[in-house]
């Protein structure tokens, strides 16, 4: 169960590479995720929600920008693989085996990132635009990070 949660949670990743780290911290910090005796205990920390949390707004605003890059340019991509990596292997780090969780985050994040991009391309031409596309993949990401973190519960 926690390395298919690992998979998913990358899944997010790819799709919002902030959203994912935002939904592990508050899963941390309010104590449904035992980051307890890890190099990710980070993530229960206090401020470690608030400061994802800002980070994945921030995010969700910066994607609607003309000026933002692809996805899947190599700093984006390799952004969204190492949330994806870092997210799984907490949650795998509970299950087990963090290395695990690492590897089923970053498979999950190479497949939010370009099953992501095409779903969102696809939707664009049906509504004939990209902003109600990319409010949609938003919901969902959100929607997923916040079932994941219940799913722990």
């Amino acid at each position: 169960m926690f390395y298919v949660l690992a998979l998913f949670v990358g899944i997010i990743a790819g799709l919002r590479a902030m959203t994912a780290p935002a939904a592990i911290a508050w899963a941390a910090h309010l104590g449904v995720l035992d980051l307890t005796g890890s190099w990710l205990n980070f993530f229960a920390h206090a401020w470690t929600p608030w400061i994802f949390t800002v980070l994945a707004l921030g995010e969700l605003v910066t994607d609607q920008l003309p000026s933002t890059p692809s996805r899947t340019v190599p700093v984006q991509f390799g952004t969204r693989l190492l949330s994806g990596g870092i997210c799984g292997a907490a949650i795998g780090f509970a299950g087990g085996s963090l290395w695990a969780g690492a590897v089923a985050g970053v498979i999950g994040a190479a497949i939010g990132t370009l099953g992501g991009r095409a779903c969102r391309a696809k939707l664009a031409v049906a509504l004939g635009k990209d902003r109600p596309a990319a409010f949609i993949e938003d919901a969902v990401a959100i929607a997923g990070a916040a079932l994941i973190v219940v799913a722990m519960v």
